[in-house]
């Protein structure tokens, strides 16, 4: 495809990070630093300019493109990027908004744009997410939410029999599937003899009770009813209305008077303190220490990281962080912070879906974009009808939908046409698991 990337900052570079190596991308930005980075790493054309410029979007070549993805930090920007998209090309528009009024209006039809992804929301439903199935470092549903796709650390204070519980078939949850063991950035297939190892990440797909009980198993985790969040600002807020909307309890705090209490006229449901996750007197006098997880949402990684090892020491047992610079995500994980989600790359994982062939319903991305999850419908006329599902090299199949229902198979069930195959796989292999199929 011939994609246009507008904007160049973490969103845009995260998009162009997931298309360079199989699509024709050109990227335009004010910044001619940021594109030369960009240029470097990736082969991508380069425009320098503003992209709510006539001049500029032709110079890149919209009139001949597939796809326009307007992912400024800008909302308004975006928009009047993809409206003028539309008048200058047959070119399908993607737009990334900040602001979650902006998704009710597209959603209530209100606006002219394909699809409009709205960081907030994504940031929000991947807290819920990992919330659902605690212990997971990486949670995301396919199939209607019939299949959980879930990556677990395995812990080096697991005991020692935890290896050898997963080796056999018959001591794995039902309704599920080891998809792989990624270890010292490698990974393999498991059969049914898994030589799983702490310090190696584990990817299985699984139904949703199935999914809890691997994370007990891995982790050891119990599910979440009470919420410690910090931060009242546009994502805060956004959590926090997600998880009251799932039954999950909320204690919201918020140093600031303004949005401390704006957020309690707005979140029926919600406790609102106001008050600091860097304050230890604040932290005991509330007992925020009781809360099952805590999520900080402050918009400064410093201080969060500051108060999710405080929430840590007073007693919290999970702790996730909304990041500002997603490069943070290691120092988090070395403080012993359990999850770090980075805004940028749940939009980008949204946006980048457009890329992908009709016959795939679905895809994520994990680690970073190390590997990506495909939901890929089997043609009659694919080499791999009728085949194992364990044939299908590059790539590791852990649930199939079929006729309405989930399996989850032995490496000896056969792929049928028509079989929605949800797939493993490393982002250069993705192409080729989709003609494949």
């Amino acid at each position: 495809m011939q994609v246009i990337v507008v904007g160049a900052g973490q969103v845009g570079h995260t998009v162009v990070k997931s298309l360079a190596e199989t699509h024709e991308c050109t990227v335009i930005d004010l910044d001619e630093e940021r594109l030369q980075a960009l240029s470097h790493v990736y082969d991508v054309r380069i425009t320098h300019g503003s992209g709510v410029r006539r001049e500029t979007l032709l110079e890149a070549g919209v009139a001949d493109a597939d796809l326009v993805l307007a992912c400024t930090s800008r909302d308004e920007v975006n928009l009047v990027i993809a409206m003028l998209a539309r008048r200058l090309s047959s070119a399908r528009t993607v737009v990334r908004a900040t602001d979650m009024d902006y998704l009710a209006a597209w959603r209530a039809g209100d606006l002219d744009v394909d699809l409009l992804v709205s960081t907030a929301f994504e940031t929000a439903s991947a807290v819920a997410r990992v919330l659902e199935v605690p212990g997971a470092r990486h949670v995301d549903f396919f199939a209607g939410g019939e299949v959980v796709v879930l990556g677990i650390d395995v812990r080096e204070e697991k005991p020692p029999e935890f290896t050898g519980r997963l080796r056999g078939e018959a001591e794995r949850p039902a309704a599920s599937r080891l998809v792989a063991v990624v270890r010292d950035g490698s990974w393999v297939k498991p059969g049914s003899h898994a030589d799983v190892r702490p310090g190696d990440w584990v990817i299985v797909m699984a139904s949703l009770p199935a999914a809890r009980a691997w994370s007990r198993l891995v982790a050891g985790a119990a599910p979440v009813d009470d919420v410690a969040l910090f931060g009242g600002g546009r994502v805060g807020t956004a959590i926090a209305r997600v998880l009251l909307d799932k039954g999950i309890s909320v204690r919201l705090i918020e140093p600031d008077p303004a949005r401390a209490h704006a957020a309690a006229d707005s979140l029926a449901g919600a406790r609102v303190f106001q008050g600091t996750g860097l304050d230890p007197e604040f932290i005991r006098r509330e007992r925020i220490g009781t809360a099952r997880a805590a999520v900080f949402a402050g918009g400064d990684d410093s201080r969060n990281l500051h108060a999710a090892v405080l929430a840590k020491v007073h007693g919290v047992e999970l702790t996730m962080s909304v990041l500002e610079d997603p490069a943070a995500a290691e120092v988090f994980e070395a403080a012993g912070v359990d999850v770090a989600i980075a805004p940028g790359d749940e939009t980008a994982e949204k946006m980048a879906r457009f890329t992908f062939h009709e016959r795939t319903h679905q895809m994520a991305m994990l680690e970073d974009g190390r590997f990506e999850v495909l939901d890929i419908t089997v043609r009659p006329e694919s080499r791999f009808a009728h085949r194992p599902v364990d044939a299908l090299r590059g790539a590791g199949v852990g649930a199939l939908v079929r006729d309405g229902t989930v399996l989850f198979p032995d490496g000896d069930d056969l792929l049928r046409p028509g079989d929605r195959a949800i797939v493993l796989t490393e982002p250069e292999s993705a192409p080729a698991i989709e003609r494949d199929l």
